[in-house]
């Protein structure tokens, strides 16, 4: 491995989205690496909003194409770490 490349995936209105979003994750499935989701649940309480961070293989094209298809939908963010490994 060349790089670490990091995705945060800010996501509002979750239940509205949360179709496509899996979709596309789900089509990249063998490039990601680790995901974590977050939101803000409680008893009786569950966010509109949520953030997934994505650890990617360094495969660019496909983080390209996964960054693209996400940020083409209303209501989701990405940015992105990258660490070089000399």
């Amino acid at each position: 491995m060349d790089k670490h490349i990091l995705l945060g995936v800010h996501i509002t209105e979750r239940a509205k989205h949360a179709r496509e979003v899996q979709g596309i994750l789900t089509a990249c499935g063998c490039s990601i690496r680790t995901r974590l989701g977050l939101h803000e649940a409680d008893k009786g309480v569950c966010s509109p909003n949520g953030l997934i961070v994505l650890e990617m293989t360094d495969d660019d094209a496909v983080v390209e194409k996964l960054v693209a298809e996400l940020t083409a939908l209303d209501g989701v963010e990405v940015q992105q770490m990258v660490f070089d490994h000399p």
